[in-house]
């Protein structure tokens, strides 16, 4: 993973604002937020960019950083006790690690990007922070990834993407 700052690469939050809004994705995040909000919640995100075929997240890592997809797609895979690979895709608007996020458990499956991508991570402790300066933005961010992952658990093809 190569983490970048701002000013090496053009990042705006509110151009993931816009890939979750006009997304489509059965596992699109719904988090609908005035650009005031987005902007207060890109103090807490850390930009990360992706060269296609690099790995954001290993299978098995204890790991609870979640990644918000602005672009680019990402392929998610594990092999099964019976060696079974399974994959699902995650594109744009979409995030990725909310599972180990939530469970505290280690990485369910490993995530390669597909293509280049940008991204926005969310660790542990600066989800705190947004808790303790933005509660309610915090909430809401919490309900919108809550969404994304009872979805995915409904939908057998995209249980996978739940990392």
């Amino acid at each position: 993973m190569n983490a970048v700052s701002p000013s090496s690469v053009r990042f705006d939050i509110l151009d993931l604002a816009q890939a979750m809004k006009h997304s489509n994705a059965l596992d699109a995040v719904p988090l609908n937020l005035q650009d005031a909000q987005w902007r207060s919640l890109a103090d807490y995100l850390q930009p990360v960019s992706l060269q296609q075929g690099q790995v954001l997240i290993e299978q098995g890592v204890k790991d609870r950083t979640v990644y918000f997809v602005e672009s680019g797609s990402l392929t998610v895979h594990y092999e099964d006790d019976k060696d079974r690979i399974r994959i699902a895709m995650v594109g744009a608007g979409s995030l990725l690690g909310e599972g180990a996020f939530f469970s505290h458990l280690p990485r369910s499956a490993t995530v390669n990007a597909g293509s280049a991508c940008r991204l926005w991570c969310l660790t542990p402790l600066r989800f705190r922070e947004l808790c303790t300066r933005f509660p309610e933005l915090a909430l809401d961010m919490t309900v919108a990834m809550s969404a994304v992952l009872a979805r995915r658990m409904y939908n057998k093809p995209k249980r996978v993407a739940v990392t």
